[in-house]
């Protein structure tokens, strides 16, 4: 019997690093991305503002207009809230911007007190406003109690932030930042997540929009909330003649106090989507969890789990 020669097979062998030969297990690593000061200014100026919205509410309550210029054009508001009776005879709440009238009965104008169901024509509901039932002289008193301390913890905050740089050094705007606008919006469409040493910074937009708030929206508040005392006349008479008048500076007051309520809803639904739990732990403990990638997502979403409890 002859043997078929058979020809020998030549192998090659494929050289792999560790990476490729196994997926490389991502990290966690837990930082300190808020200071105590920090985080004791944060939860104070939340507290001030609150008081500060139910207050200003009840305040606007008592005449429920705003005009522009020096004086008060009754028949010619810019934005009002009022009741009227349709063909019907049955109360309506009626709000004016401009020119255009809506119907917002229940909630702006006319709405319903939750004890006993009376029908009370209100600017504001009772949930909005404190204290909740009619009383200018209070909401005046706790107005200027709290706003005094929200600017106190202002001044602090900005102290604060100059002698350790937190301004210079997290907040404010570089060149990169100012390219990277567009990657930033699609990141926040598209809900993607920034990892590693990208979660720990701010972001453009959150740079924008902190910035705006220190340096423009805060200062708008205060000098229109002083230029509508009338002992401040003399003071800020150039202010006043700037701005177009003391009803011109209640409005301005007014949409101040509008974009802060935009930008706390915002900033609420911007910490629910990066992750309620640890977003709110770094604020309180100021600890933040950061993962650096490494894993497929299913495994992530695994180890997460397992870790976070």
């Amino acid at each position: 019997m002859s043997s078929v020669p058979v020809a020998p097979v030549t192998t090659s062998r494929i050289e792999t690093s560790p990476a490729e030969a196994a997926p490389q297990p991502h990290e966690w690593r837990t930082i300190l991305r808020h200071r105590w000061p920090l985080r004791w200014m944060h939860w104070i100026n939340l507290a001030c503002m609150l008081v500060l919205v139910g207050s200003g509410l009840q305040i606007f309550n008592a005449h429920p207009a705003l005009y522009w210029g020096e004086a008060s054009t009754f028949a010619d508001p810019v934005f009002a809230t009022q009741a009227m009776r349709d063909s019907a005879g049955k109360v309506r709440g009626i709000t004016t911007i401009g020119d255009t009238k809506f119907v917002t009965t229940g909630v702006l104008g006319v709405s319903t007190r939750v004890e006993d169901g009376v029908v009370l024509q209100r600017g504001f509901p009772m949930w909005a406003t404190i204290p909740g039932y009619k009383s200018l002289a209070l909401g005046r008193r706790w107005h200027f109690f709290f706003a005094w301390a929200w600017v106190i913890n202002g001044v602090l905050y900005l102290a604060w932030s100059l002698a350790t740089q937190h301004l210079s050094r997290d907040l404010a705007m570089r060149r990169r930042d100012w390219r990277n606008i567009p990657d930033s919006i699609r990141d926040h469409l598209r809900f993607r997540h920034p990892v590693g040493d990208e979660a720990a910074r701010y972001n453009p937009l959150q740079k924008l929009a902190y910035m705006s708030v220190i340096f423009v929206l805060a200062p708008l508040a205060v000098l229109t909330g002083l230029a509508m005392s009338p002992q401040m006349g003399a003071v800020l008479g150039w202010w006043l003649e700037l701005v177009g008048g003391r009803q011109s500076a209640r409005t301005l007051h007014f949409i101040a106090m509008g974009l802060f309520i935009v930008f706390t809803l915002i900033h609420v639904l911007m910490v629910v989507y990066a992750g309620p739990v640890n977003e709110l732990r770094s604020m309180i403990t100021g600890r933040f969890r950061v993962r650096y990638p490494g894993t497929e997502p299913a495994q992530i979403d695994a180890v997460q789990e397992r870790t976070d409890d």
